[in-house]
């Protein structure tokens, strides 16, 4: 069962309840998450580790809406020849828009998904957070396509607003370890777990807040449905699980991607 499958894409709305998904087609096939949030943390851990405070406004050419060359950059930051640089270079155009609370233009989440992707060997993959955007849609197509494999799923975790805003507004993340909980379905643990390196500290995160939700929602069916419907009309099958079950055990949710798989 290992070998099934080569890649698929896990997609739905902020709070639909992807992550058990995934941790099922990974744990079941054998495949690898490869979520956009630790790719940004990857590359722009890359670039801060080389502590350059500076303004990176000088590798920007404002005219052309573009940066540098690459040699360039990597000259002026000293590391031409480093293994490493190209991973530096993409982290210091993605920090250059984080750093003025910009979104991440398409051409630089591209690159730094390609980056990642092709170090993962382009196959064996569960994407999680790519593509969100029709561009980014393009992009992934054409770069498998170039890869010589497949995008062989797409599984759409449903669930309505109403429902996702009630359970996410459960959902709680230890700050020690990262695990995440929530008070109904993983109420989190009253002692220490044994990831944590000190005492848990359940918080609920900042970003969990009514308004914050209906913004991500909003931007789900503006700019990843979108996306979603460009992928049906290249013919990329589809898995269609619901976010929202009478039973959230582990067994229970296993069973629910099983079903649509049709494996039994």
């Amino acid at each position: 069962m290992a070998d099934q499958y080569e890649n698929i894409i896990v997609m739905g709305k902020s709070g639909a309840g992807k992550q058990p998904r995934i941790d099922v087609l990974t744990r079941t096939f054998g495949l690898r998450q490869l979520s956009t949030g630790d790719i940004f943390r990857k590359y722009l851990g890359l670039f801060n580790e080389l502590g350059d405070e500076r303004d990176l406004s000088r590798f920007h050419d404002a005219e052309a809406d573009g940066f540098i060359p690459d040699d360039e950059i990597k000259k002026a930051l000293n590391i031409a020849g480093r293994d490493d640089a190209d991973g530096i270079v993409l982290g210091l155009k993605a920090r250059y828009f984080v750093d003025q609370g910009l979104f991440v233009p398409d051409r630089i989440t591209n690159a730094l998904f390609e980056s990642a992707f092709k170090s993962m060997g382009c196959r064996g993959v569960v994407l999680d957070g790519y593509p969100r955007t029709v561009d980014q849609a393009k992009f992934l197509v054409s770069l498998v396509e170039r890869a010589n494999v497949k995008l062989d799923a797409i599984m759409l975790v449903e669930n309505e607003d109403d429902a996702i805003i009630e359970r996410t507004m459960g959902r709680r993340i230890c700050k020690s370890c990262g695990e995440v909980f929530h008070l109904e379905f993983r109420p989190p643990p009253e002692e220490r777990m044994f990831e944590c390196k000190s005492e848990c500290d359940i918080v609920q995160r900042s970003d969990d807040t009514v308004d914050s939700l209906k913004a991500r929602l909003n931007e789900f069916a503006t700019k990843t449905q979108p996306a979603l419907d460009f992928l049906l009309e290249k013919g990329i099958p589809i898995y269609r699980v619901p976010g929202n079950l009478p039973d959230y055990s582990p067994d229970a949710v296993q069973a629910s991607v099983f079903e649509v798989m049709g494996i039994r």
